[in-house]
């Protein structure tokens, strides 16, 4: 059974801990890397020794994070997850821990797996929760680390915009910018510098983009033969997500991601009062109420579709019948 810690034991939890390994979740967003990152240097300003492991390569926009780190061999006494709310999402690496130590998380419906776990739905990014753990173990909040935590709390929260975003998480981007975080350039890099093939891609995404439900869900979708086409990366596909909930009456948008290994990746995206988690949930996924995912196994886009149009209609009707 995981056992629920408080931030005051968390702390606690880490100023004990030895010979660490830090789990990011495959797929790496910015805020899964950003907070491991950040854990890893500021443990190791308290002269621990500290590894971080990732399932997937490390995005090119997110690679300067690892600048300067070395890692020594040692076998792992702790090993503590970052924004990772379902151990699953280690994907083909799941096996390889079957005992984690810590988890610390922001996704209030993540399925528990960790031996302790400090989990604060109300947190924007799992990146706050680490800035507060290392100023609670009075870790130094160096300009990298600053970078780092930043880097968390601006992806997850979509440069400050999505409902997320709160006056806290503000604050906090206020004190990172004090402590040296380069927030204008890495808003550009993440915001708003794309590469050539993005556009093509985002082309293929409007060309393919279809409203049902009477306008309140949009859906697109990318396969293997778009990313060959125009040469676009996976990690650029993330940046489609977004898409579809912008069409004007939309309440949830999807899209549909081709996996080189067969079946669909669907990133949820909805507005009040509709929950992307709840959606993402009947098929086996999760995340937040306005931004969630889940893997869809089959190989034809037809059948992911129609799979995905059924547990959108379910939860809308849900809503209906709730309303009414």
């Amino acid at each position: 059974m995981t056992q629920s810690l408080n931030l005051l034991q968390t702390a606690a939890f880490l100023q004990g801990a030895e010979d660490i390994l830090i789990l990011t979740h495959a797929n790496p967003d910015g805020d899964t890397l950003g907070s491991g990152f950040a854990l890893l240097r500021g443990l190791r300003s308290m002269a621990k020794r500290v590894r971080l492991f990732c399932p997937d390569e490390i995005p090119p926009k997110f690679s300067f994070m690892a600048d300067g780190i070395k890692y020594a061999d040692y076998e792992p006494k702790t090993i503590i997850a970052v924004d990772l709310a379902d151990a699953k999402l280690l994907a083909h690496a799941q096996a390889d821990f079957p005992i984690i130590h810590l988890c610390i998380d922001h996704h209030g419906a993540g399925k528990p797996y960790a031996e302790n776990a400090f989990v604060d739905p109300t947190a924007a990014a799992a990146a706050e929760l680490i800035y507060d753990l290392l100023r609670e173990i009075n870790a130094p909040i160096t300009p990298s680390i600053a970078d780092c935590l930043y880097t968390g709390i601006s992806t997850d929260t979509g440069c400050f915009r999505y409902s997320n975003t709160t006056a806290r998480t503000l604050r906090i981007a206020a004190k990172l910018m004090e402590y040296g975080a380069r927030a204008a350039e890495l808003n550009r890099r993440y915001f708003e510098t794309k590469r050539k093939t993005y556009f093509s891609l985002e082309r293929m995404a409007l060309e393919n983009l279809h409203v049902h439900e009477r306008g309140r869900y949009a859906v697109t979708a990318l396969t293997r033969a778009m990313y060959d086409e125009c040469g676009a990366s996976e990690d650029e596909a993330e940046q489609i997500a977004a898409i579809p909930r912008q069409v004007e009456g939309v309440l949830v948008g999807a899209t549909l991601k081709e996996k080189k290994s067969g079946g669909f990746k669907v990133s949820l995206r909805s507005y009040a009062p509709v929950d992307a988690s709840a959606i993402a949930r009947r098929l086996g996924g999760g995340g937040h109420a306005r931004a969630a995912g889940c893997t869809i196994d089959t190989p034809l886009l037809e059948d992911a579709q129609a799979t995905l149009l059924a547990a959108v209609k379910d939860e809308l009707g849900a809503l209906e019948c709730k309303a009414g």
